[in-house]
């Protein structure tokens, strides 16, 4: 059950790709439309795979959005009658967007992230653990792994028809990559540090 919408909180969306992530971000914004809430929807630029100056999702559900080179650009685009703040793709933002969405929260506006919470590596995306750790309320989704159809909570980075090395940047600007839902057994990366490697039970 959620507060009272005067007292403001931090919602985070978070899974591995193809999880449907900004498909449950729409779903909220929609019925906040609905209820004739003030809604400006934020994604950062960097995310331009399906259109510039809207959020759309794998199944072509969309909505208007601004696009911003950081997350202080927000408070251009927010007043005094902003209900709600909704950001698609929050962890390719700086890590001052766990700041500002706790200001905002404490303004009493609603406040609702999507993003990876792990990067291809299998490990924490940047500052997702902190707006984890801040947020009153966490959705969790998972998807389907594509080997074995269990669900799956990692992205599998694919770079030339082989998994991404360990070394390789978290964002990859101009490679032929492409990405695939799998659960912790399937999720390969090559060179990845294993401390218990050796270690026998």
């Amino acid at each position: 059950m959620y507060l009272n919408q005067r007292d403001g909180w931090i919602e985070v969306i978070c899974g591995p790709m193809f999880a449907g992530k900004t498909e449950e971000l729409l779903r909220r914004v929609k019925r906040l439309e609905y209820a004739k809430k003030n809604i400006v929807v934020f994604k950062p630029n960097i995310d331009n795979r399906y259109s510039e100056g809207e959020v759309v999702s794998h199944n072509n559900n969309r909505t208007k959005s601004v696009n911003i080179a950081s997350a202080s650009q927000i408070f251009d685009y927010i007043d005094s009658e902003t209900d709600v703040v909704a950001i698609d793709e929050v962890q390719f933002l700086d890590e001052e967007a766990v700041p500002i969405c706790e200001f905002l929260a404490e303004k009493g506006i609603r406040v609702i992230v999507s993003g990876l919470d792990r990067d291809f590596r299998g490990e924490p995306f940047s500052f997702m653990p902190k707006l984890l750790a801040i947020a009153e309320y966490v959705t969790k989704l998972t998807a389907v792994c594509v080997h074995c159809g269990i669900p799956a909570t990692r992205t599998q980075r694919i770079v030339n028809g082989k998994p991404a090395r360990y070394d390789d940047p978290i964002v990859m600007i101009g490679a032929e990559e492409s990405y695939e839902a799998r659960c912790r057994k399937c999720h390969k990366v090559y060179r990845k540090p294993n401390l218990y490697r050796n270690k026998k039970l």
